[in-house]
């Protein structure tokens, strides 16, 4: 780094503005530019992304700068990096930025194994860079909401279903990688607690990589939970239910409703409330908490341990054995018509 920013500067002085940039010009990086360019006290550097198409995209719509390659940015000087690049490049780059001593936002999931996802969180912890993982979901105010009505209350079950179309553009990641990660971590965060069993149901019926999947779960502290999630549905759907001793609570993180259940009776009575959800924008919601653990020098909101954690449970729904057909040869995958 040059004279411009540095990670002690940035713990050492919490009023100045904070420089950041973004690596990654696609859909989410270019959201993160876009929210980074209008919070206090932060100066967004600059964009990166190797494809001229994307910079000038980002261009447009943020009206910042864009730089083919990293060191560009870091000649600029960079106090923080938040990392929207494709998921097999988190490695790379989230370790040239610690050893610039630049802290981390890196999207979900963390990297492409375990153990590079162990590297980047020992190589932070050495070099004492903070390193937040981008599990934007836990920002939703419907997920906050739930969280906060369950508090205390002893858990029972957790369902999850996270479904939509086929994604327009095509990755090498299936719906456990892409989608149900998010709920992995939010089963993790419910509870607090670990996942230690896990039975996935998987299937290719379009995609090359599995495009449905129902996981089961148990935590260790007893929780049975379960996700649907697939590209095979026409609208996008996003809910959450959680059955406890005292309270079942339903929530609808598309249209932000949370609805609890409560004072059940023998007669199979129960009262029934809709609960406050606030207005703020995940993302927006993120970032701040990422740009606040680099002032203050805290643990993050999402630590780089926890998202370790869940890419662990993801990956392992993909190495379980599958259980053989009963009597039935699998077609193989549908081709895509249009």
């Amino acid at each position: 780094m040059n004279s411009k920013g540095s990670a002690s500067d940035a713990k050492s002085d919490a009023r100045r503005d904070l420089r950041v940039g973004v690596v990654g010009a696609g859909v989410m990086g270019s959201n993160h530019a876009r929210v980074l360019a209008g919070l206090p006290d932060v100066t967004l550097v600059g964009i990166v992304d190797p494809l001229p198409e994307h910079r000038a995209r980002a261009t447009a719509l943020v009206g910042c700068r864009a730089f083919a390659s990293l060191e560009e940015l870091f000649d600029e000087g960079v106090d923080a990096i938040t990392i929207a690049a494709p998921t097999h490049l988190h490695h790379e780059i989230a370790l040239a930025c610690i050893t610039r001593n630049i802290h981390i936002l890196v999207e979900k999931p963390v990297a492409s194994t375990v153990e590079e996802g162990e590297d980047i969180v020992s190589a932070a912890r050495s070099a004492g860079v903070t390193l937040m993982v981008g599990h934007v979901e836990r920002f939703n105010p419907a997920v906050a909401a739930i969280k906060q009505a369950i508090s205390g209350e002893d858990i029972l079950s957790i369902g999850i279903t996270r479904v939509g179309p086929f994604p327009p553009r095509m990755s090498n990641v299936g719906v456990v990688i892409d989608l149900a990660v998010h709920d992995i971590d939010l089963i993790r965060w419910f509870t607090e607690s670990d996942i230690v069993e896990v039975q996935p149901q998987l299937s290719s019926a379009v995609a090359e990589r599995e495009d449905i999947a129902l996981l089961q779960f148990r935590t260790a502290s007893g929780v049975l939970a379960h996700i649907n999630t697939n590209w095979l549905t026409p609208f996008k759907a996003r809910n959450v239910t959680v059955a406890t001793r005292g309270k079942y609570v339903m929530g609808d993180l598309l249209t932000r409703q949370v609805t609890e259940c409560f004072g059940f009776k023998p007669d199979g009575s129960y009262s029934m409330r809709h609960l406050p959800v606030g207005h703020d924008e995940p993302l927006r919601a993120e970032l701040i908490a990422f740009l606040s653990a680099v002032r203050t020098g805290d643990v993050p909101a999402v630590s780089g341990d926890e998202g370790v954690a869940s890419l662990a449970i993801a990956i392992r729904c993909l190495e379980q054995p599958p259980k053989p057909a009963a009597n039935a040869a699998r077609k193989g995958p549908r081709r895509i018509v249009g």
